[in-house]
């Protein structure tokens, strides 16, 4: 069982930036991709990007490519998620999530998460 908890999010101007973390308690995140997945208002939640157990591949949806970076520290059980050059439709709940090793990372589908955080805001103004 993993337990995941975001932190990081809140309210920047358009292009600032936030570092967002998913902290992990519990056996065996190492033993997991993860994938950070955003909720806007009146919106399905998408995919915006995952990193393998061992952090050595990322993947992007191509909205945010060169602009957020996701990496991982599995010596402390944390996924972070770098966001460069915000926008407004950027404003979401971003939830961070587990997938076993071998589903899909690009994308991650919902369908494969095993375990979800319970998110954190991220609001950006014009």
């Amino acid at each position: 069982q993993v337990q995941l908890v975001e932190s990081g999010g809140g309210l920047v101007q358009a292009g600032g930036s936030l570092r967002l973390s998913c902290a992990a308690s519990g056996r065996g995140f190492s033993n997991y991709n993860v994938g950070w997945f955003r909720q806007a208002p009146g919106k399905e939640r998408e995919f915006v990007g995952s990193i393998t157990w061992n952090g050595d591949s990322q993947y992007y949806t191509d909205s945010v490519k060169g602009r957020f970076t996701i990496s991982r520290d599995n010596a402390k059980n944390t996924v972070y998620l770098q966001m460069n050059s915000l926008k407004p439709e950027e404003s979401a709940v971003y939830y961070c999530a587990c997938a076993a090793l071998w589903r899909s990372l690009n994308p991650m589908s919902e369908r494969d998460i095993i375990y979800w955080g319970k998110g954190t805001l991220v609001t950006v103004s014009s």
